[in-house]
């Protein structure tokens, strides 16, 4: 009797766990299908939520077929406890763990309305973008200089609204002052902050909530630059004549002011590290002009022959070496350009046309310079 009860529960024990791994094969194949959504959504997962939340918000706009197995499938994943607080773009027919993937990666939201203040480097402006369900790109609403007009009404009507998001974004090139400043113009930021070193800034995008303070947004800049900073260091070419991680992002600021060419970063920084190796100056205008407003503001005009003489701690045309400091906030490119510089024998370079977007032309001799910037007077002479 016994024997025949033991076997019959062995019997129904193997049923079960054949008919347990089918529920879950079917389930895992149903957790990464296709899910039911028609058209994308903008899901809104507010601070402090938690899965159960979100999974019935998905059910009811009918992004997944079943709330219970949106949880489920979060569990068994492991992902339950990673949810992120954001306004993210859910396209159309996205599974449950494709879902589950956007909302808990986090990082910069994709959808609804969002303000962007842009610090660039003469000016800085407001932008209100919308993203556009239909194709999941953003769309500008408006965009205005806060210094010179009134807010839109398409600034103010989402200014305070409960779904709109904010972001920071520093142009490359922007002063540590100049940031400062802007930062403390944005009314959805509170506390005060000093100015903090130059170049310790990384130029990026950074998402923002209305009460942060000044000074976690420093912070946040200053810890992404310092990553930016020691991986381009930990990777620099051999044989550099960069003394420490400092000198680099000092040399980086300089070729960041020097062009705004991407494809020719590297051939920038060659001149100047030629220079360094020979103990040539660097004798770069953007070291002058730093010297002149230290990041207080733009110049707005030409640099004077008394100012190109004066002795300023960062005048390279007139001390040797690299300046003290940074004169900028450089971004990664010009920070891996200074640090893995092309291989060229180029110690003098002058802008090819009138247009800085047009770049250089490089050269190895002093006389082929001099006919480079022959040229290059002969079109300001002809524009003037």
């Amino acid at each position: 009797m016994w024997r025949s009860i033991a076997s019959n529960a062995l019997t129904l024990l193997v049923v079960a766990m054949f008919l347990f791994g089918g529920i879950l094969l079917w389930a895992r194949g149903e957790y990464a299908a296709d899910g039911p959504l028609a058209a994308p959504i903008c899901l809104e997962v507010p601070r402090g939520s938690s899965m159960k939340r979100v999974s019935e918000s998905l059910a009811s706009q009918g992004a997944v077929k079943s709330a219970m197995m949106f949880r489920l499938g979060a569990d068994y994943t492991d992902k339950t406890q990673s949810l992120k607080a954001g306004s993210y773009l859910i396209p159309e027919g996205s599974s449950m763990a494709e879902i589950t993937d956007v909302i808990t990666r986090g990082g910069a939201s994709t959808c609804g309305t969002e303000v962007v203040y842009r610090i660039g480097i003469t000016r800085a402006t407001v932008q209100v973008r919308q993203i556009d369900p239909a194709t999941g790109r953003y769309e500008t609403q408006a965009q205005f200089d806060p210094a010179e007009e009134a807010a839109p009404a398409e600034y103010t009507s989402v200014r305070d609204a409960a779904d709109t998001r904010y972001r920071v974004a520093l142009a490359e090139g922007v002063t540590s002052w100049q940031v400062v400043q802007e930062l403390n113009a944005l009314d959805v930021l509170d506390g005060s902050v000093a100015v903090p070193t130059e170049g310790s800034l990384a130029p990026d995008s950074y998402e923002i909530t209305p009460g942060d303070t000044r000074a976690s947004v420093i912070e946040r800049m200053q810890r992404a630059q310092e990553v930016i900073l020691a991986e381009a260091w930990a990777n620099r070419a051999d044989g550099l004549p960069l003394e420490t991680p400092e000198e680099a992002l000092i040399l980086a600021s300089i070729i960041e002011k020097e062009t705004g060419n991407a494809e020719e970063r590297g051939l920038v920084a060659s001149v100047f590290t030629n220079r360094l190796e020979k103990g040539i100056r660097l004798q770069t205008d953007p070291t002058v002009i730093y010297g002149v407003t230290e990041g207080k503001g733009v110049l707005g005009r030409g640099l004077r022959q008394s100012e190109l003489r004066k002795e300023t701690p960062w005048n390279t045309y007139v001390i040797n070496g690299l300046p003290p400091t940074p004169i900028a906030n450089p971004g990664r490119a010009s920070i891996q350009a200074a640090l893995n510089p092309d291989a060229t024998d180029f110690v003098y370079f002058v802008a090819k046309t009138l247009d800085p977007a047009d770049g250089h032309l490089f050269a190895e001799t002093l006389d082929e310079h001099n006919r480079n910037v022959a040229a290059y007077r002969k079109l300001e002479a002809e524009r003037q």
